[in-house]
């Protein structure tokens, strides 16, 4: 009989033990929440390097507001992806002659 207890209580005891680790093992729902949300906004956060300035820039929501003005101004609706090397250095140009008004 106390065969039986000690076996339960062992058993009983790493459950105790292991229900945390596997608590947080699991994928958290709100963590996909927000990357599909990201992903929804267009935000990549990607860096680019641009070789005419030699600097990089990262695509985030501040530059994906700042590309959507400068399609505006053109009447384009390509995305800043589908755009060629010369496109693109063009579009860093006007992004360095027309900075964020902060």
């Amino acid at each position: 009989m106390h065969r039986g207890y000690r076996f339960l209580s062992s058993l009983l005891l790493t459950a105790v033990f292991a229900a945390p680790l596997a608590m947080m093992a699991a994928a958290r729902p709100q963590d996909d929440k927000d990357r599909k949300e990201e992903n929804r906004q267009g935000e990549n956060h990607k860096r680019y390097y641009d070789k005419h300035h030699k600097d990089y820039h990262t695509w985030d929501g501040n530059e994906d507001r700042a590309y959507q003005r400068y399609q505006a101004e053109r009447h384009e609706t390509h995305a800043f992806v589908e755009l060629n090397s010369r496109q693109q250095t063009v579009y860093w140009d006007w992004r360095h002659s027309n900075p964020d008004s902060r």
